[in-house]
């Protein structure tokens, strides 16, 4: 293993076992093993919730996730050269398009979704970052990440009696007031983990009303190999899972920004990097049959609090999650959570992503009395949330992402072109 300046290992920090008031234990350093060890162990319950839950409710195999999820994040460690701390977990971008598409073909759209980020990747490495703000300016990516949460709005209350919210609305609404109880009850990690905390209590509830089955657990091995499925391409869904890419895109450029800011560094020169190393581990978890990986903002939280940024942490809690995945009873237990626990925690959940798009929007300082603006992010989100269904004479179908999608970018850029002729474009 090497560091980012060459040497092998990790410089330790300091003594190894504390850091002073205004530092920083930088990606290169670490602190004693041990320490390291019980950091790495955080991430692992920071990212768990989430890379568990994006399985649980997309019906892929939780330990098939958890494998490519431990794999991706080793393999990005290795493409950025151990300088920018991150996990890669499940990312929620892809619970619309794989709920949507046909039986069997979502590991193909993951698999085409990563090798076009991959592409990304390679662009940006070597011809810089700078053209992703202008194809992708903060308004059309707030309204991309926004219209994929609202979208999942009707899978959140339950496309049939037996499933999401509707199942058990008893236990949803628990699972639902613990998780934002929890928010603001606790303050540091347990406060960052609210969705694992409900998800964990409303499993219990419905435990004790009789409404879980444990029959698949019992029957699970404790020792296995996770479950590979080769991947089925069909061109018809593909348009489901390609605005899924600009999601991904925003989402490492905004985590490198992020720790480069809490690390006092320019991290710039790696963004190219850090969307290949992505874009490789989506594209092996759809050749596998896992969910697609992203950078996760959850253990940027347990670095913000440790001050730890140490890369050794994420090769400590890849092997965690590797041997986890090694466990079917682990994946069956995972499998056993009824639906009215995911449904209360979707509610939330789905929500969140659709509000994020607004925080970019503000974030960014997004001007909504520029004509342009205000019409990209509307007709968009109305495209998105509405689901507009565009089927074309050869039986391709185009839905609510990916036509909302395609109307954010299209619009903007054709209206900024004519406001520009015209001389009608607000002074920027």
């Amino acid at each position: 293993m090497a560091n980012g300046s060459g040497r092998p290992g990790w410089q330790l920090h300091g003594d190894g076992r504390s850091v002073r008031p205004g530092a920083v234990v930088a990606p290169e350093e670490r602190l004693a093993w041990p320490r390291t060890i019980g950091i790495g162990l955080q991430h692992v319950v920071a990212m768990f919730g989430s890379t568990v839950l994006v399985p649980a409710l997309t019906g892929f195999p939780v330990a098939t996730t958890l494998f490519f999820s431990a794999i991706g994040t080793a393999l990005f460690l290795l493409i950025t050269r151990n300088r920018l701390p991150s996990y890669l977990g499940s990312s929620f971008a892809f619970i619309a398009p794989i709920l949507g598409s046909s039986q069997g073909s979502a590991t193909g759209g993951i698999l085409v979704t990563g090798l076009l980020l991959a592409v990304v990747g390679v662009v940006v490495h070597v011809a810089g970052s700078g053209w992703i703000d202008v194809v992708m300016p903060p308004v059309v990516t707030g309204t991309i990440v926004a219209l994929i949460g609202l979208n999942l709005a009707p899978a959140a209350w339950g496309t049939t009696e037996t499933s999401g919210f509707r199942a058990d609305p008893f236990t949803a609404i628990v699972t639902l007031l613990v998780i934002a109880l929890t928010s603001v009850l606790f303050r540091g990690l347990l406060g960052r983990l609210a969705i694992l905390v409900g998800v964990v209590v409303g499993y219990l509830v419905a435990a004790a009303r009789g409404l879980v089955s444990w029959d698949a657990v019992h029957a699970a091995g404790w020792v296995g190999l996770p479950t590979f499925t080769a991947p089925r391409v069909d061109a018809s869904d593909l348009a489901l899972f390609l605005p899924v890419v600009f999601v991904l895109v925003a989402e490492n450029v905004g985590h490198l920004k992020s720790v480069a800011a809490m690390t006092g560094r320019d991290l710039d020169p790696l963004a190219g990097r850090a969307l290949l190393a992505d874009g490789l581990a989506t594209t092996l978890a759809g050749l596998g049959g896992g969910s697609g990986t992203t950078t996760y903002a959850e253990n940027i939280g347990v670095m913000a609090a440790s001050k730890v940024y140490s890369t050794a942490a994420y090769w400590v809690a890849a092997a965690a999650a590797l041997v986890l995945s090694f466990s079917p009873k682990f994946g069956a237990l995972v499998g056993s959570i009824p639906p009215g626990v995911l449904g209360g925690a979707a509610t939330l959940l789905y929500g969140m992503i659709g509000v994020l798009g607004a925080r970019i929007w503000v974030q960014n300082k997004v001007d909504f009395s520029d004509p342009v603006n205000l019409t990209t992010a509307a007709v968009a989100l109305i495209v998105g949330i509405a689901n507009y269904t565009i089927t074309t004479s050869g039986g391709l179908s185009f839905q609510g992402i990916a036509l909302g999608t395609v109307a954010a970018i299209g619009i903007y850029h054709l209206m900024r072109a004519v406001a520009r002729v015209r001389g009608t474009a607000p002074t920027q």
